[in-house]
């Protein structure tokens, strides 16, 4: 959807170029219009992420569930963004988000690996069944696996950079 304070001519023009339909283009919007939409998504059961980069944003960046602002915007709307998007490129919202699900999804399978050993190897080593010292090195290992694990977010490329 595009929500803009811009005139009609000028939003339908650049929902065009990005491929939003005319049907949810909505122009002409106040700031407080702006609130008023992302409350009705909201209310509709939608959860809302909205970006950003005007003082007449802001109060619609916090409102939503998530703010994106643009790193190249005003200091207002940084600030009442959750998140704020270094470059101008719109792009990096998408990269964003696809970066903060792969790291969730890190953290959930670093969680796992890290309770399976807790629940498997140190029950068997307090009844003496589990020599202490391969349970050290299970420990050990278990923390080794989630560092690397957790470095492998460092390969995440955006998709910008990977069509430049």
């Amino acid at each position: 959807m595009l929500l803009t304070g811009d005139n009609t001519a000028v939003a339908r023009s650049v929902a065009a170029e990005v491929g939003i339909d005319d049907e949810h283009v909505i122009a002409d919007v106040l700031p407080a219009g702006k609130v008023d939409v992302v409350a009705r998504l909201q209310d509709q059961g939608s959860v809302v992420a909205l970006v950003g980069d005007g003082v007449n944003d802001a109060a619609a960046l916090a409102r939503a569930d998530l703010g994106l602002a643009m790193g190249t915007g005003t200091d207002v709307a940084i600030e009442a963004g959750d998140i704020t998007l270094v470059r101008g490129d719109l792009r990096a919202a998408a990269d964003a988000i696809r970066l903060a699900r792969r790291t969730l999804a890190t953290i959930k399978g670093n969680l796992f690996w890290a309770f399976a050993y807790n629940v498997a190897a140190l029950p068997l080593a307090a009844a003496g069944l589990l020599n202490p010292m391969i349970a050290g090195a299970a420990m050990a290992f278990s923390s080794v696996f989630v560092v690397a694990n957790s470095l492998r977010l460092r390969r995440f490329r955006s998709w910008s950079a990977r069509r430049d």
